[in-house]
């Protein structure tokens, strides 16, 4: 299927145009990509340490060591595309516009969050910007974002949705029932797979028999390639690719971007069953100061513009958490609305105009 003519701004129709993953990335786009990953990791080690320090209850599944791929493949995405991501990818709030007041909004559970206060850390959609609630359930947020993808195509929009999950995902049925559907419908969706090497304490080798998990993708009848999860150029080349073919109707694409978390499944988990000299070499890989060095290379770099954009960050990080601390929590009658379910007297109603006819029919 060919999409009609886009006929948005002249902005996005020049995002839209063809990506040559051959040409060098322009310096403005280098410094994008590198001033996000130095804010995700930014914003993702103060809530580690607020959660040390006692400020939040509850938990976080921080992504620290995976952010090139989680800017490289969510940078420049379109307003009305969907992002899909999983518990690890809350920091996708950041690529896609959320203001950081909502964010520690939802790290302390106060009723200006997005969600208002109902969900657990690091598990908030929202829905103005297009990001899927993710859930527990691991892989859950695929086959949600699947049938975005399947929406857009019936009406023959030119939106796509980036679905992210971890390689543990693979072994679900629902990572195969969304790629299988995806792959059969050719929908406009590119799948994220984060090897970060661990689901949970289960290394990747007993979840899967084959090194390259993008060769499952021949499975599903869509493309499937591995790339360096810590170099965000190529994460965002490749991504970038499979986003203009989504969009021009050739298909979903599976991405596999092989990475590494630095810490435990979530901030209980010490990570004690990680070889001898795993994490420090990963650490040595850290995807920042590999950009630093890359943009160095180029005569892109400064000192100065670093201590700039952490001061930047800081401010911004400093007025979100004082935003959050100082919002009032939910009522606890607030859980009631936007579920399906009755009130107490609702539900005693119910029950004696049921119950009799329910005698009978048993």
């Amino acid at each position: 299927m060919t999409h009609p003519p886009y006929t948005g701004s002249s902005d996005e129709l020049h995002r839209l145009a063809a990506f040559d993953t051959h040409a060098p990335l322009e310096e403005g786009t280098l410094g994008k990509l590198y001033s996000y990953m130095l804010k995700c990791r930014t914003v993702e080690e103060r809530i580690r340490l607020l959660y040390r320090q006692g400020r939040f209850s509850g938990n976080y599944f921080s992504a620290v060591g995976q952010e090139a791929t989680e800017v490289g493949a969510t940078m420049d995405l379109l307003p009305e595309d969907t992002v899909a991501p999983s518990h690890r990818n809350f920091v996708t709030h950041i690529m896609k516009g959320t203001p950081l007041k909502l964010m520690f909004a939802h790290i302390f559970l106060r009723k200006a969050s997005p969600d208002q206060g109902r969900c657990a850390q690091a598990h908030c959609g929202y829905a103005p910007l297009n990001i899927i609630t993710p859930a527990s359930t691991i892989a859950a947020q695929l086959a949600i974002g699947t049938g975005v993808a399947l929406a857009n195509k019936m009406q023959k929009k030119m939106s796509v949705v980036v679905a992210l999950s971890g390689e543990g995902s693979t072994s679900l049925g629902l990572w195969h029932e969304s790629l299988n559907f995806a792959g059969v419908q050719q929908l406009p969706i590119v799948f994220i797979l984060e090897n970060n090497l661990w689901a949970e304490s289960v290394p990747a080798q007993l979840q899967s028999a084959v090194a390259d998990f993008s060769i499952k993708a021949q499975a599903y009848g869509m493309r499937g390639i591995t790339v360096d999860g810590n170099d965000v150029v190529a994460v965002y080349k490749a991504a970038q690719e499979a986003i203009y073919g989504a969009r021009q109707g050739v298909g979903p694409t599976l991405i596999e971007c092989k990475t590494y978390r630095w810490y435990g499944h979530s901030e209980i988990d010490p990570a004690k069953y990680r070889p001898v000299g795993e994490l420090e070499y990963w650490k040595s890989r850290d995807p920042i100061p590999a950009m630093e060095r890359y943009l160095t290379e180029r005569g892109f770099w400064a000192d100065s513009w670093k201590q700039e954009l952490l001061a930047e960050f800081e401010r911004e990080i400093d007025e979100a958490i004082e935003f959050a601390e100082k919002s009032p929590y939910p009522d606890p009658v607030d859980a009631l609305d936007h579920v399906f379910s009755f009130s107490i007297r609702e539900r005693e109603l119910n029950r004696k105009v049921w119950a009799p006819q329910v005698a009978v029919m048993v």
